[in-house]
């Protein structure tokens, strides 16, 4: 096996250029807000590029799932953890060395640097030896890095650092200090008395004493006398030194660049499946989506908005989880209901569900069926843009236009709310032409609308229903069904609740 990447089994399935600008439709999504969670704690990584770039191909995503799916093993994660928690060390001694002034400083950190990057690579070989690895990716890896530590390059490094570390380590010097000079010399195995110094004041000691000595801060830094006392250590031993000035200067490029490149991707899987255990652990599922680019037929059974559970669950608010389906020749989910009543919710779901299995991650709900889309488009209310000089109606009509040009068959569109600005006829009317063109192209769409009409208006169309609490209207349950449009917005029980009926506002204006 030939490792590339722990993010694309192929070399020409990578990136080509990163970029740190979202999809267009992230927003409409909320999928910005996801991403940003999962992110906040690794920015380190610069880990979004790798969220905001889709994969076009089935085996693409397999190979995402079985890597995600390995990484539930709770072992093989800690000795992922465990690595990159070395290698951010090592990255840490190696900003550092850019801001220190004296040679022989930086040569010292540069060396621990080393040792560091040596162990981490060691110890997941020992680590990755020990697991029953099965996906395709961490089979690879393996094999690479297997390979890579039996090399004569790593084994040459590892050598060299483990000899210079002990040859450093055995130099003993003597400071003789008087008034403002400093004397340094070789130690000559004088003998050290502060053990019968402390013995002898011993007697002395009488219960809890102060502490007189000196405390001194622990820090990297290296101040000037510091460093002259250094470079006069390195004329007592200067092959030692000389070896340290040959080691840095022939091992700059140590870092292997695939292993530097593997720290940074996994992050992406470990940063994910973090961000779903507190969910997890609330007693939501999450499933790997079976994907197909030719079956439309999907599914998810109690899914949810992942952006929204992030916000519920901190406010410790239950999260309500939805089903969908649409078999044979169904294509678009027409969802209908009184406002606040979860819709557009719902809407985001369908379109966060194929995105995060379009990029090889887990999905809200029990079990789902997914279609791998060629591209995504969303069309929600916006506000007026008056440097465009359009009206609200014309730029509804003007977006959407760009969609329908755009689309394929295999793209997905979701819409929230169009046609809002003008009268119900004209609504209607827009209405039908937009669905028959969607309808046309056979593309699968979820349409949140107040028009019911388009809900029955073909074979393709599925109505789905957001419903409320049948003693109380007023009261929502956010659950969307499978049932014909009812017609029915609940205005009235909405206006009761906030005391704005004929009524209520007649009694505090009289």
């Amino acid at each position: 096996m030939i490792f590339h990447s722990i993010l694309f089994e192929r070399a020409e399935d990578g990136i080509k250029k990163e970029t740190l600008e979202a999809p267009a439709f992230f927003v409409d999504l909320n999928l910005d807000q996801i991403i940003d969670a999962i992110t906040a704690d690794k920015q380190e990584y610069n880990l979004k590029p790798f969220f905001y770039t889709s994969l076009n191909d089935i085996d693409a995503i397999k190979y995402r799932q079985e890597i995600m799916q390995e990484l539930g093993n709770k072992s093989l994660l800690e000795n992922i953890r465990s690595f990159a928690l070395k290698m951010n060390t090592m990255r840490r001694y190696l900003t550092l060395i850019d801001k220190l002034y004296y040679k022989y400083h930086k040569e010292g950190w540069f060396l621990e640097a080393v040792e560091i990057y040596c162990d981490a690579v060691n110890d997941l070989v020992h680590d990755l030896s020990l697991v029953d690895l099965k996906s395709r990716g961490f089979l690879a890896f393996r094999e690479y890095l297997t390979d890579y530590a039996n090399s004569g390059r790593f084994t040459s490094l590892l050598a060299e650092t483990k000899k210079l570390k002990a040859g450093l380590s055995e130099i003993k010097y003597c400071l003789l200090i008087k008034g403002n000079r400093i004397k340094v010399r070789k130690y000559e195995s004088e003998i050290d008395y502060s053990a019968d110094v402390e013995e002898t004041f011993k007697k002395f000691k009488q219960g809890a004493v102060k502490d007189y000595r000196a405390k001194l801060p622990a820090a990297s830094g290296m101040n000037h006398v510091e460093a002259e006392v250094l470079n006069l250590v390195a004329k007592l031993y200067p092959d030692i030194f000389l070896n340290l000035d040959n080691y840095c200067a022939k091992n700059g490029d140590y870092l292997d660049e695939t292993l530097d490149v593997f720290d940074r991707e996994v992050q992406f899987y470990i940063a994910y499946l973090e961000y779903l255990t507190k969910f997890k652990r609330a007693g939501l599922k999450f499933c790997y989506p079976k994907i197909s680019n030719e079956r439309k037929e999907v599914y998810d059974y109690e899914g949810f908005d992942l952006a929204l559970a992030n916000k519920l669950f901190t406010e410790n608010s239950s999260i309500v989880c939805n089903d969908f389906y649409l078999k044979g020749r169904e294509r678009i989910l027409v969802v209908s209901g009184p406002n606040q009543g979860g819709k557009t919710t719902f809407a985001r779901t369908f379109g966060q569900l194929h995105y995060l299995a379009g990029i090889g991650c887990p999905v809200p709900g029990r079990e789902a069926r997914l279609f791998l889309y060629d591209r995504l488009f969303t069309h929600f209310e916006k506000e007026e843009n008056i440097k465009n000089l359009r009206g609200k109606l014309e730029d509804d009509l003007v977006r959407i236009y760009d969609i329908l040009n755009q689309a394929t068959s295999n793209s997905i569109i979701i819409m929230n709310e169009i046609f809002t600005s003008t009268t119900l006829t004209d609504a209607i009317f827009l209405g039908k032409k937009v669905m028959k063109k969607i309808i046309q192209l056979d593309l699968l769409s979820v349409w949140v609308t107040f028009v019911d009409e388009l809900a029955s208006l073909s074979e393709k169309t599925v109505s789905m229903v957001s419903t409320v609490v049948p003693e109380n209207p007023a009261v929502r349950t956010y659950r969307i069904v499978r049932r014909p449009a009812d017609g029915l917005a609940y205005a009235l029980s909405i206006a009761e609740k906030h005391r704005l009926t004929y009524d209520h506002l007649k009694e505090r204006l009289m």
